[in-house]
């Protein structure tokens, strides 16, 4: 009897192990990572790409709830033509009711353009380190309107030139953008209108962070992205965008797909 009782002890204690085993197969990774490859870098009406396709990694973590959602990530820009350009970044975010948001950046762009490419350092005026803090409205169903406002405040920031030709600091520079999102059946649809909101001293040969010779709308565009269906159980998204600056005179028309 004794025998029978630890074997159906045991076989108990394995089905609980199983059905435990089961339902920790089935919880959803906090973890997600994928990649997108564009025809072109184009960021904030800027072309950091240069004449060359770009591909975009991803990681995140994300964690809380539906009312205040956090996430880590990481976020990767890394020419695959002829053109040696490459960013690292490092992000934190807090999400409310997935409406309002707030997102510290850390860019790292190691360019040979005279700064330092070391990653560790965080000297002013020496970093590659770009540091960036953003508040937005993500819009609802019956708001498809959103509103972001980042403004740079520590690191590689356009500088101040003082009439004596001395540094005169981080301009600090400031990006906002609105959006109006559209979802049809099989696609949707982003409009969106951004502006660079410093005025750069030209008289002194100041630059600003995205390139402007003053304040100003640097990006116009649409976006349109659908998932076109490969298989029964994958589907590729895909998207298109064109983009315009209208104070650099540019124009852009990028083509990507996320895996």
């Amino acid at each position: 009897m004794k025998k029978i009782k630890i074997i159906l002890c045991l076989m108990m204690l394995g089905t609980i192990g199983s059905l435990y085993a089961q339902d920790e197969k089935q919880k959803e990774s906090p973890f997600s990572f994928g990649a997108e490859l564009v025809s072109r870098y184009i960021w904030r009406g800027v072309n950091l790409g240069d004449n060359t396709p770009s591909i975009q990694p991803t990681a995140n973590l994300a964690f809380g709830s539906e009312k205040h959602a956090f996430s880590i990530g990481t976020f990767g820009a890394y020419s695959i033509g002829g053109q040696q350009l490459q960013e690292a970044d490092v992000f934190v975010s807090y999400t409310f009711k997935e409406m309002l948001g707030v997102t510290i950046t850390d860019y790292f762009f190691p360019f040979d353009n005279g700064m330092s490419p070391s990653y560790f350092n965080y000297k002013d005026i020496q970093t590659s380190h770009v540091y960036e803090g953003m508040v937005s409205f993500l819009g609802t169903e019956k708001i498809p309107v959103s509103l972001m406002f980042a403004m740079n405040f520590y690191g590689a920031d356009a500088r101040r030139i003082n009439s004596d030709g001395s540094d005169g600091g981080i301009m600090m520079s400031k990006y906002i953008e609105l959006g109006y999102t559209k979802k049809y059946s099989n696609m949707d649809m982003k409009l969106f209108v951004g502006g660079a909101l410093d005025n750069p001293n030209r008289q002194n040969g100041e630059l600003g962070f995205y390139g402007n010779k003053s304040y100003g709308v640097i990006n116009i565009g649409c976006k349109l992205a659908k998932e076109i269906k490969i298989t029964n159980d994958f589907s590729l998204p895909v998207q298109t965008q064109l983009i315009v600056n209208p104070e650099s005179e540019r124009i852009f028309m990028v083509f990507g797909f996320t895996l």
